[in-house]
């Protein structure tokens, strides 16, 4: 059933199920614009900001919540895209320039966490997140050598685009997924026992991919087993994604947000004025959507929590 758009407050109920994750007055509120193309947005709880990338023009930015003001947190950032943070609070990126993923200490000291694969340089790490176990998971498109845009055109050493988990107790860094045409934006389920990882193939061919994929762990969870597609995207392509804690899938696309319940149904959208790459959960309840916008940082308050 179609409920419609609720008066200038940038919701679209599609299920009756979207309209119980907000209140009525919530409004998307615009936080800070000047970027060319906003990405990556991860929140630190502990000194209440949000630190996420400005990837074109090669730096990183940090919006913090204490006073609403916007500084340069790093430039140049070897044109970082995707970020996330691990369980001990540190900030972990992916840099498409240098092909790699680092981890930035709380002392500022640079982490080299994954660069190669059997002998060859990464494509470009495009989005990560990391495991209740400490394993990193990331995908590798070729995003940040095909142009100089957001990164610069070099030579790919990987047979393709690979889907990578990276183990730090054995240091083993190991292909879960090779099947992919573009893998972009990644999340666990709440559980775990999911993961769901956007192809935006269609980016670079029309009849390219444009849909997010659902994997189930396997026992051990160092695998990956394919259920088949969750989603299609209808605007654009999905990019970075968040699954809140009833499992909802808020997901980047060309018209804003696109929220879908567990079982792959759209049921609502979160109007945006622009293209949106990526979104993340914050905020003091872990109850505000931030959301990067192509130019903008833009948030919500949401009556649920991520």
């Amino acid at each position: 059933m179609y409920y419609g758009q609720l008066p200038e407050s940038g919701f679209e109920v599609i299920e009756a199920e979207f309209a119980k994750c907000f209140v009525g007055h919530a409004r998307v509120e615009r936080l800070w614009s000047g970027a060319r193309w906003a990405e990556g947005p991860v929140w630190f709880g502990g000194g209440r900001y949000l630190i996420f990338s400005d990837l074109p023009n090669n730096r990183m930015m940090r919006y913090d919540d204490t006073d609403g003001s916007v500084s340069v947190f790093r430039q140049p950032s070897g044109f970082a895209n995707g970020n996330t943070s691990d369980g001990q609070g540190r900030l972990i990126t992916c840099e498409h320039l240098n092909r790699r993923v680092t981890r930035t200490e709380h002392d500022g000291r640079i982490t080299v966490i994954a660069d190669q694969f059997e002998g060859g340089r990464l494509n470009s790490p495009n989005d990560v997140v990391v495991k209740s176990d400490g394993t990193i998971w990331f995908t590798d498109p070729d995003y940040g050598i095909i142009a100089d845009y957001e990164g610069q055109v070099q030579s790919q050493e990987q047979k393709g685009c690979y889907v990578f988990r990276f183990d730090p107790r054995s240091n083993q860094l190991s292909v879960v997924a090779d099947d992919f045409d573009h893998p972009n934006g990644l999340a666990f389920s709440k559980d775990e026992r999911e993961l769901f990882i956007a192809d935006s193939g269609g980016t670079e061919s029309p009849k390219g991919p444009r849909h997010i994929r659902r994997f189930t762990l396997s026992a051990n969870g160092a695998g990956l087993r394919d259920v088949g597609v969750f989603a299609e995207c209808s605007a654009g392509f999905f990019d970075g994604f968040r699954v809140d804690n009833d499992n909802r899938i808020w997901t980047s696309c060309a018209e804003g947000v696109q929220c879908f319940n567990r079982e792959g149904v759209l049921i609502g959208r979160v109007r945006v004025p622009e293209m949106v790459a990526n979104v993340a959960f914050g905020g003091q309840m872990r109850n505000r959507l931030f959301i990067c916008g192509t130019t903008s940082l833009y948030s919500v308050y949401l009556k649920i929590n991520g």
